[in-house]
Formats: structure tokens, sequence, C-alpha cells
């Protein structure tokens, strides 16, 4: 029995000391800046993105995704006296609706940074 105590003990105190000095490696991983230089690198997918989800919430009912097709589903269920069907697609159709100022905001603060990454170039300079 003394042997694994003893066994354990030591176990603990080297697993304690490894913990001990992961500390210092993880803080030396911290950003050393914004990340502008990605930020520029990545801009072009980014808005095509944000430009790709807004004119599908924007779309038609014909469109997949859009909030008039949700609109009409809601409408239908409702027609159909599917109570639980009805607010089940009214709770995403509420969502649905709040990414637009959402999105609309991200364009608009998109085309502010792809402004500042056209003045700075910070992907050719650093």
């Amino acid at each position: 029995m003394r042997i694994n105590r003893t066994a354990a003990a030591a176990a603990v105190l080297a697993m304690a000391g490894a913990l001990i000095a992961a500390g210092p490696a993880q803080a030396a991983n911290a950003p050393k800046g914004d990340g502008a230089k990605a930020v520029c690198k990545r801009l072009p997918k980014t808005q095509e993105r944000v430009d790709k989800a807004l004119n599908r919430l924007n779309g038609d009912a014909t469109v997949d995704g859009s909030v008039a097709r949700l609109q009409q589903r809601v409408d239908n269920a409702h027609k159909a006296g599917h109570a639980e069907i009805e607010k089940y697609l009214n709770d995403r159709l509420t969502f649905r609706r709040s990414l637009l100022p959402t999105l609309q905001t991200r364009k608009a603060d998109l085309a502010q940074v792809a402004d500042w990454c056209a003045k700075n170039a910070p992907a050719a300079g650093k």
C-alpha cells in the first residue's frame, strides 16, 4: 500500500508541474496584433457570403431560405389549422427577419473595412 501512495503522490506532483510549466507557454501564444492582414485577405469572400445571404433572405417566395417563402409557409399552416406548426415556423420567421438588419450592418461595416484595406494595404506591407 505504501508504494501505491508514493507513486500516486509522485504522479500528482508531476502533473502539477506540467500544468504550471504549460501556463506561460499559453500566454506566449496570445495575439500580437489585430489581424488586419488576415481580415483584408478574407474580405472578398466575406463580402460575397454576406451578399449571398442578403439576396437569399430578400428573395421572393420561390427562393429557398427567403423571408417571403417562410411567410408563405406560416400562412399555409394558419389556413390549414396547424397551430403548432404555425408557431414553430413563426418563431423561425422572427429569427430570420432579425438577421436582415444584422447582415445589412455587417455589409456596411465590410465596405468601410474594404476602404481601409485599400488605403493601408496591410497584406502587402507586413
